[in-house]
């Protein structure tokens, strides 16, 4: 044991035994990481983390007995510890389902690597033992909506709720951009929104090729909100979320009019959150709000910064409720946000925010 006791001991849990052993293979290729065990469904599952407490718990969806939605339920009540789900389904119902998971208290989703013949097959293991390896290091997972502390600044006669400070002009456009552990912390802030929400919102979500359609369905179920793919030249409509496509950077000219860019990636990333923020501060100024959501590295950080110093009001996540701090703690560090919150309070900023179009007027030209 001395010797594997730097290395992430990883549960995989998996119904089919080529499934099984094909991820046991692709996770020993990490050096990183050793298979702590495995498991054919949710209840073996559920006695070996009680037993032997892995690092993290890599979760088939669909299995015999308890499935594993069911199964990260129960884990996450009892012995939380981290849990990516492991699925290899395009359906974009079935995909829904599996966001589900995320709000058992899943970390993330993450692609099936299978059919080593596919040309995806190396993209693909690469972004799944790059996401084991960080979600190791996710030390406390309470089930979803983590209970931050709420000693942020509280709106006057109102408890709970964070203070804004009313900007010089409504806002006409929100972007959003988030990344590891986003999806959940997407859906809470929509939900609570009020559907008549007055502005137009606009994500960037990194997330694995083929996994978006099922997101955007899943925000819509849980929501109430009118959750989209952006399409270029779209006119966006007040209320409605568009968020980006697969491989297309998202941006929005004057007029609310969406745009898509096969532009050459940023950092690696395309879509990038920075488009979106460069876009909005350079059309919206004073009349956008950005938000920086937890995800691994700094994509959007300088340019939620230059939002900023174009007057536009700025949130960031706080560290608590973020799975991984890294896109919003950059961000803090370069005194990018006008106010650091927990997940749950965003949607309470936003509104704040959005309404005072209604109370205010449109000053749009």
């Amino acid at each position: 044991m001395p010797a594997n006791s730097s290395r992430i001991r990883v549960l995989v849990v998996d119904d089919s035994p080529v499934a099984r052993a094909l991820l046991v293979h692709v996770l020993e290729s990490d050096p990183q990481l050793v298979i702590a065990g495995v498991a054919e469904d949710g209840h073996a599952a559920l006695e070996f983390v009680r037993q032997h407490r892995p690092d993290v718990v890599l979760m088939d969806i669909h299995m015999p007995r308890l499935d594993g939605f069911e199964a990260t339920r129960r884990i996450m009540e009892t012995n939380p510890v981290p849990i990516v789900i492991c699925s290899g389904t395009t359906d974009p119902r079935e995909l829904a389902v599996t966001f589900r998971l995320l709000e058992a208290g899943a970390v993330a989703c993450v692609e099936k690597p299978v059919g080593p013949e596919r040309a995806d097959f190396a993209e693909r293991v690469a972004h799944l033992l790059e996401t084991v390896r960080l979600m190791s290091e996710v030390k406390v997972v309470r089930r979803w909506p983590r209970m931050a502390p709420a000693a942020q600044v509280t709106a006057p006669g109102t408890p709970g709720t964070p203070s804004v400070r009313r900007p010089p002009i409504p806002i006409r456009i929100v972007g959003i951009g988030a990344s590891t552990g986003g999806p959940p912390v997407l859906q809470t802030i929509l939900s609570g929104l009020s559907r008549d929400f007055p502005t137009t919102i606009t994500i960037v979500q990194h997330i694995a090729q083929g996994f978006l359609a099922g997101l955007v369905e899943w925000l819509a179920q849980t929501t109430g909100l009118p959750v989209h793919i952006a399409a270029h030249g779209v006119q966006a409509r007040p209320g409605h979320v568009y968020l980006a496509p697969d491989d297309f950077h998202l941006g929005v000219a004057g007029g609310e009019r969406l745009v898509l860019s096969r532009a050459q990636p940023e950092s690696g990333l395309r879509p990038a959150v920075s488009f979106l923020f460069r876009s909005l501060a350079e059309n919206y100024g004073a009349q956008a709000v950005g938000v920086l959501l937890t995800g691994m590295g700094r994509d959007g950080a300088a340019e939620l910064k230059l939002m900023k110093d174009q007057g536009a009001t700025t949130l960031a996540q706080d560290r608590e409720s973020s799975v991984v701090h890294g896109m919003p703690g950059e961000a803090i560090k370069l005194g990018a946000a006008s106010y650091v919150l927990p997940a749950e309070r965003i949607a309470d900023a936003l509104a704040a925010l959005a309404n005072l179009k209604h109370r205010e007027g449109d000053s749009r030209s």
